[in-house]
Formats: C-alpha cells, sequence, structure tokens
C-alpha cells in the first residue's frame, strides 16, 4: 500500500537550460532567470499570487542575502515571504521537501517551492584574512561547491571528479568505456526528446536581453551534443592524468549550466487541479569520498517510506553528475536501463546546481503524463557525502 500523500503539485515549470559563460543565459543572473518561472508557476496554478504562503528557492551559489524575498519583491508579490536553501546538488528537491512538509504539517496550504543557478554569474570571493592587507588581498579564488570549505592543510578534499566519479568507478569497478557509453547515451536520449517536443510543454520561454538593445526568446535546452561519438568521447583527456587509473573526463560529466525550475504546491485537500502527488522524501550522509553513492542509499529510504518497491517505479532520473556515478547507482540497485534517465540527464541537459531538483521534478511529472501516470523517482548525489530522492505519482 502506497504513503498518503504529502502534499500536491499544482502547478510546474521551467526554463531552457543554458551552457554556462557561452550560452544564451551567460549574462542573466540567476535571479532574473528565476523571475519568469515564478511568474509563470504562479499562472499555471491558477491561483492569485496572494494565495501562496512563501517562497522557497535554492541556490547553491548565492552570493547575497535572502534571494527569493528579492523576487517575491521584485515581481510585486509583496505578501509572499522567502527563504533560501542549500544543499549542493539536492538543493531545489530539499526546497520542495521542506515545503511539502510544512504542507504535510498543517501549517500551510499553498507554497511556491524549486531552485535556480547562474555558472555563468556565480559569485567569486576575495580569500585573505579580516583586514589583511598585500598579496593575499589580491589572490580571487572562484568560489565553487568543490572548493574545500575548510582552509586547513590537513582539510579533505572535495575535488568532485574524485568524490563522485573516480572512487565510485574504482569502488564498483567501472571502466572509461562504461562512463562514455552512458554519456552517449544521455546525449542521444536528450537530443530525442528535443526533437520530439517533449519538454516544450514544460519550459517557459525568458526573453534575454541582447547587447544591441534587442531581446531574443530561449525556450530550448541548448546543452545536449547532437554530434558525440564514442569516438570524440574517447579522445577526451582525463580530468587528473596525475592519478594513476583515473577515467573521469570533461565528456563523461555533467554540465555547468544555468536555469531556474519551480513548482506550486498544495495541499491535497484544497480540491486543486493536481499534476502530481509527493509520496515521499529522502535524505542520507556517507564519507565524503563516497559521495557518488548517495542515491544507493537514498532511494530504498525514500521508497520504502512511500511503501513501494522498485518494481512499482515507472521512472527514475539519477542526476548524471558524472557517468560514473549514474552507471553505479543503476547497477546496483539492479535497475531496469530502460526506465532510467529517459530523456537525457546532467551530462546532457546540464545540471544547474540549485535548479537540478526542480527540474527534475518537473521533467518527471510532464514525462508520466504523456504515459498515462505512474510512479516517478527522482534521486542525486550531492556534495560534501549526501544523497537525495523523491518519490511522487502522477493520476
Amino acid at each position: 500500500m502506497t504513503a498518503k500523500s504529502k502534499a500536491a503539485i499544482i502547478a510546474a515549470a521551467r526554463s531552457a537550460i543554458g551552457t554556462a559563460r557561452k550560452g544564451t543565459l551567460a549574462n542573466m543572473p540567476a535571479i532574473e532567470v528565476a523571475k519568469p518561472i515564478v511568474t509563470a508557476a504562479v499562472e499555471r496554478s491558477g491561483l492569485d499570487p496572494s494565495a501562496f504562503e512563501d517562497l522557497i528557492l535554492a541556490e547553491s551559489l548565492q552570493g547575497g542575502g535572502d534571494s527569493a524575498r528579492y523576487i517575491a519583491v521584485d515581481l510585486g508579490y509583496d505578501s509572499i515571504p522567502g527563504a533560501a536553501v542549500n544543499r549542493q546538488c539536492a538543493s531545489s528537491l530539499a526546497a520542495i521537501a521542506f515545503g511539502a512538509g510544512q504542507i504535510a504539517a498543517g501549517m500551510s496550504s499553498h507554497l511556491l517551492a524549486g531552485g535556480m543557478e547562474s555558472l555563468s554569474t556565480m559569485p567569486q570571493f576575495l580569500k585573505r584574512k579580516a583586514f589583511s592587507t598585500g598579496k593575499e588581498a589580491t589572490d580571487w579564488e572562484r568560489f565553487a561547491p568543490a572548493a574545500n570549505p575548510v582552509d586547513t592543510p590537513d582539510a579533505p578534499p572535495y575535488d568532485m571528479s574524485i568524490t563522485v566519479a573516480h572512487n565510485c568507478a574504482v569502488e564498483y569497478g567501472l571502466t572509461r568505456e562504461d562512463q562514455d557509453a552512458w554519456a552517449l547515451r544521455s546525449h542521444q536520449r536528450a537530443v530525442k526528446a528535443i526533437d520530439a517536443g517533449s519538454f516544450v510543454d514544460e519550459i517557459v520561454p525568458i526573453s534575454v536581453p541582447q547587447a544591441d538593445g534587442s531581446t531574443i526568446t530561449f525556450a530550448v535546452d541548448e546543452h545536449p551534443r547532437r554530434e558525440t561519438s564514442l569516438e570524440t568521447l574517447a579522445g577526451l583527456k582525463v580530468l587528473h592524468p596525475e592519478i594513476d587509473g583515473f577515467t573521469v573526463t570533461a565528456g563523461n560529466s555533467s554540465g555547468t549550466n544555468d536555469a531556474a525550475a519551480v513548482v506550486a504546491l498544495a495541499s491535497p485537500e484544497t480540491g486543486q487541479n493536481v499534476l502530481a502527488n509527493i509520496l515521499s522524501w529522502a535524505q542520507i550522509g556517507l564519507p565524503a569520498k563516497r559521495t557518488g553513492s548517495g542515491p544507493i542509499y537514498a532511494i530504498p529510504k525514500a521508497l520504502e517510506l512511500a511503501g513501494l518497491t522498485i518494481a512499482d517505479v515507472t521512472l527514475f532520473e539519477i542526476n548524471e553528475a558524472f557517468a560514473a556515478q549514474a552507471v553505479a547507482c543503476t547497477r546496483q540497485l539492479g535497475l531496469d536501463e530502460e526506465k532510467v534517465n529517459v530523456y537525457g540527464s546532467g551530462i546532457s541537459l546540464g545540471h544547474p546546481i540549485a535548479a537540478t531538483g526542480a527540474r527534475m521534478v518537473t521533467s518527471a511529472i510532464y514525462e508520466l503524463r504523456r504515459r498515462g501516470g505512474g510512479i516517478g523517482v527522482l534521486s542525486m548525489c550531492a556534495g560534501g557525502g549526501m544523497g537525495a530522492a523523491m518519490v511522487i505519482e502522477v493520476g
């Protein structure tokens, strides 16, 4: 018997995903990408903005204050408070879970939740001691989730290509060929979905200002590589040639991307038109060196909470932070590969960190609707040694 719905999703929207620094959204800060998506989620819900009691938005590379509240105020939604969430790659899945938890507890009836990220315009920081001067005050370093948060000589490394991918490949015996084949599969599936128009209904076209004062409309994911091949992928250099047996390349890694995705949540008892019911969610922690294994533990936990088994699931999306991690999780859980990442994932569509979870939920809803309904499981590993998963049902 499945669990009772914790909360209903009554609207879902996302932007197309841009390629960081050289793509269509490269000059748009995350909040500017998110504004039209928040607006679309409200409009698709059919409710007045005043019906929503909170806006919970994730941004893992946030450089300022409460960006969610800033967006609400800028859109004229003065009655909607805002909260910012950060759980690295699982940030917007956490935002949706936090909102669903408020609704399940009877503390709210309508909420907006999701995430945004701009790897193109992410902040940089000046690494220095307080009030110091001299050379170290001019050494700029990029602020990124892979950066070591503890600036001590004996702190553990947080390079994701090692903690997520390489360690997975070693632990589970994955070859370079395994990873490249999965990467090619991801691109092929994403291109097929784009050509079939599978993402058209979920994507909100965005007007993007240009240098000459004009605007262009961005409405198609631009990261998938239509012409890639196994030969091309095999020719790429590994990221850490100094590490014996290293098999991770840019080609079998996720993209760096810009995007936003937002859902509208409601109590199942409100009578709104329901797109999907949230049955459960789960998060786990594990040693940072085993970050990539997170979904192996989060997915069974979420399914158990929902009263379901792997056999009950219609489709899975396991975010492809790296091919090694996606392959390892799929094999260790014994999943049917035909149910996994059916329209691509992080390698092909891209991984706009804090927007990824909400994008996954949105895409799964629309895909399950096309299939006449079913159970979807969305999962990812998250930087620092975490895993997260959510189970949804589309009637």
